[in-house]
């Protein structure tokens, strides 16, 4: 188990970066870490893996503290591997050279095929004998994700590991990925701003904001409930809309937060928009409209003119 216990950090004096953050991680979790761009997750990383001293707070795993550089001559933990974003590679080492770096000389034909199984992983066994400086920045980010587990460590931390990899390649690499984890039983911490990390493939998720954790559960649950509009936000387009114009309510103060999947267009209704724009997604159309000034999106398996004014209603009612 990994235990973080109320744990503050800051660059200086005056900024603190992570403040009072708690939560504990069982063993063979994959746990998403959410939130905004500069909300922390980065840094808690990096505090996870000993790259930094605490200014308060305790981390165990099991019951080993995890300590900073004040502790440990070189930071990191050994049976913790951290994929950073700049992927840390050596550009005038191969790919195969780059990913068996840590691996025992002693047996080099277990060497050769460990190194060959994680290429395949990612796709990139044909780039075996490539320098690593001739990799697109997507090729180098598939070659780092595989050293990080060549040596099977207990716990990894991934930040935004999937960032330059493209679309098409992505889904199945997560998909190889987080199944991978799973059969080895290692813990795996992700910090992301891919709201498909989380739903997909997530035990847990913990929505950060200002370095504070303000949510942490079930990913569905949180998608489904999210309470506020940042929360709601990171899953995609979100909608604020007045609940008496959606349901039978007094006052007309209150805010009830819909997604553009949950809007259906009906004869007549108290929600009356005019659309503005709209964006083909493949499967559907994402409807820009405006009501009273306001941006309201719904979803529509068509697409309709611009300046039409149509009615909306919760599709789930």
């Amino acid at each position: 188990m990994l235990d973080i216990q109320n744990i503050s950090f800051s660059y200086t004096d005056n900024t603190p970066v992570i403040k009072d953050v708690s939560f504990t991680i069982n063993k063979g979790e994959n746990i998403a870490i959410i939130g905004e761009s500069g909300c922390g997750k980065s840094t808690l990383l990096k505090l996870i893996y000993g790259l930094y001293d605490l200014d308060e707070g305790k981390i165990f795993y099991g019951d080993k503290p995890i300590l900073g550089p004040k502790f440990n001559l070189i930071p990191g933990m050994p049976y913790m591997k951290y994929l950073a974003q700049d992927f840390d590679l050596s550009p005038y080492e191969t790919v195969a050279e780059n990913v068996g770096k840590f691996l025992s000389n002693g047996f080099a034909n277990m060497k050769k095929l460990r190194v060959q199984e994680l290429l395949e992983m990612v796709e990139m066994e044909q780039f075996s004998n490539v320098k690593t400086k001739f990799l697109s920045g997507g090729q180098q980010q598939r070659v780092a994700l595989v050293r990080v587990l060549a040596l099977e460590p207990e716990v990894i931390l991934l930040d935004e590991p999937f960032s330059q990899i493209d679309a098409f390649r992505k889904n199945a690499l997560r998909r190889n990925l987080f199944r991978y984890l799973k059969q080895k039983g290692i813990t795996c911490i992700i910090a992301t701003h891919d709201s498909t990390d989380a739903l997909s493939f997530a035990d847990e998720a913990i929505v950060m904001r200002h370095g504070e954790v303000i949510k942490k559960g079930n990913p569905t649950k949180i998608y489904e409930d999210p309470q506020i509009k940042y929360v709601a936000s990171l899953f995609g387009e979100v909608n604020e809309v007045a609940t008496h114009l959606l349901l039978p309510y007094e006052d007309e103060t209150h805010k009830t937060l819909v997604y553009p999947h949950q809007f259906k267009m009906v004869s007549e209704s108290r929600l009356k928009v005019k659309i503005r724009r709209t964006y083909f997604r493949g499967s559907h159309f994402l409807i820009e409209t405006v009501h009273k000034r306001q941006l309201i999106f719904f979803e529509s398996e068509i697409d309709l003119p611009l300046e039409q004014e149509v009615f909306l209603v919760l599709n789930y009612l």
